[in-house]
Parts: structure tokens; sequence; C-alpha cells
């Protein structure tokens, strides 16, 4: 699949050098938040620091937290867990314990953590239960014998992300990690206009799970294209997804020809157990592509 990108991109690239549309991949790996303790400001910054075991959204993170009012950093270790964070602050051992803590946790079920890092004492610690992707992120904050209510501003506390961004006519642009899904792995390949508006077409290779224990793990196991609809005037609309390839619909051994303008490509899907077979027509030219038996 890598080989027909290629060719797709040698295709297109006179094309899209006087145009205004560029798609760049920015992975982070550290995220700054705004939030609160019990209403006093605060701002916490978290580094990915390393898969605990096998899933890519089950991790270490290290990192601090300040009072806006006083700005004074104070060091933070813990877990971010498929939107569950646990933070902890061990005080004058931070360093030691912070170390203890991985050690201990690596490769092991992660309901143990909170008894490993309780074991260490911990002087301060932040807890913040998954939640509904529509609410800012909520859970406490434990300081001695008190626990008061802690929140972070934003809906989404992921700290490893897969950011694609679109730069589009007219200043304007989005992120497949948004609009999409957040596994990333998007490629430009063309785009198109019409009296219905704009189009761009993607290809993308992407993991068929996180969890590289599991289930279609560790392989860029779904591939296809993507069409991106748009207005006249480029506000986004919707998408279409077509798979090539894929773990987890058990697509696979398809076959692939082109025409001898190497502008369009035909994609045989054979038959699976839980669809019938199919033909995919990639139009290079016209950013779209139509499915047939």
């Amino acid at each position: 699949m890598k080989k027909i990108f290629t060719l797709l991109f040698c295709l297109s690239i006179t094309f899209f050098l006087c145009q205004k549309i560029e798609l760049k991949t920015v992975t982070d790996s550290s995220q700054v938040f705004k939030g609160e303790i019990n209403g006093v400001p605060i701002t916490m910054q978290l580094d990915y620091s390393g898969i605990i075991d096998c899933h890519q959204y089950q991790h270490f993170v290290d990192g601090w937290y300040y009072y806006d009012k006083y700005r004074k950093k104070i060091p933070l270790t813990g877990i971010y867990s498929l939107g569950e964070m646990y933070l902890y602050n061990f005080g004058d051992q931070q360093k030691k314990n912070s170390k203890f803590f991985k050690e201990k946790l690596t490769g092991k079920i992660l309901d143990k953590a909170d008894s490993i890092a309780n074991s260490l004492k911990p002087k301060e610690v932040f807890i913040f239960p998954g939640q509904d992707a529509d609410q800012e992120v909520s859970g406490t904050f434990s300081t001695g014998n008190k626990n008061l209510s802690a929140r972070l501003l934003t809906k989404d506390s992921r700290i490893y992300r897969f950011n694609n961004y679109l730069n589009l006519p007219n200043h304007k642009k989005i992120n497949t990690y948004d609009i999409i899904n957040k596994a990333g792995g998007n490629a430009l390949v063309s785009y198109a206009s019409d009296q219905l508006g704009n189009r761009i077409l993607l290809y993308f290779e992407e993991p068929s799970n996180f969890n590289y224990c599991g289930m279609c793990g560790a392989g860029e196991g779904e591939k296809g294209y993507r069409v991106l609809y748009f207005t006249k005037d480029w506000n986004y609309r919707s998408f279409d997804e077509y798979l090539t390839e894929s773990c987890r619909e058990n697509i696979e051994d398809t076959r692939m020809t082109r025409n001898k303008d190497s502008k369009t490509l035909t994609f045989g899907i054979p038959k699976t157990s839980s669809s019938a077979g199919y033909t995919l027509t990639v139009d290079v030219k016209n950013a779209s592509v139509t499915r047939s038996r």
C-alpha cells in the first residue's frame, strides 16, 4: 500500500504546488491543561513517558502543576488509562518513588496502581475518572486529610495525540483527529471542486487496535481512502471511508489495478464472512471513490 501512495503522490505533486491545501502530521506527547482545585485556578503539564504494558492509551505520565497565583511547579507522576488519570506527588521523595512506582507497575494489571502508589505515601493525589466525551474532566484532589474537587477545563484528557492538520483555502484549518478519529495515519492525495462544493481525497494507514496485545494489534491493519466533503467556501460537511485492507473487517488479498494514465485505481475486494465482494474505483483527478459490485 505504501507503493500505491508513492505513485499517487508523484502523480499529483505538480497539481498541489499551486494550491493552498496541505496536510501536516503532528504527534503530541505533551499537553498543558488549565483547571481548578476547589475553584482555585491551576495549570498542569503532563508528558507521555512510556507504555505500561501493551495499550497505547494506557501509559505513564510525568509533569507538574501549579497554582496560577504562585506559579511554583509541583511535580507529578502517574498513569493515563483510557480516559482515567491518577497523578501523585511524593514530596521530597518524588524522583525515587516515581521510579519505584513505574518499576513495580510495568507490565502489571492497572488496578494495582493505586495500592502501589499508596504504599509510597503520596503527599498529594489527583484522581480523574473516565467520563463522557461531552463533559469537562472532573475528579478529586487529596492532600493530607482534605478531599477537594478538581477539574481540567478540557473534554479530552489524552496526552498522546495523533494530529493530522489540514490547511485549507481562506485560512481555514481542521484536524482529522477531531472529525474522523484519533488514529491519524492520513496522507493527502488530491482534491477537486465542482458545482456541489469541494472534496479532498486522503489515503490512510492506521492501527486496527491500540491494544497491541489484543486482537488485530501491533500493526497498521486498517488501510484505504477517505473522501472529505466541503462547501464551496470550504466549510467541512462530512466524509466517506472506503477500506482496501482491514483486520477488523477481515479484508485481505485485495487486488489492485490501474488504468494506462495511472489516474484511476481499481481495487477488487474479495468476499468475506460478513459481506459480499465488491469493487472500489479511486479517481485521483476527481478526488472521488465509487463502490460497485
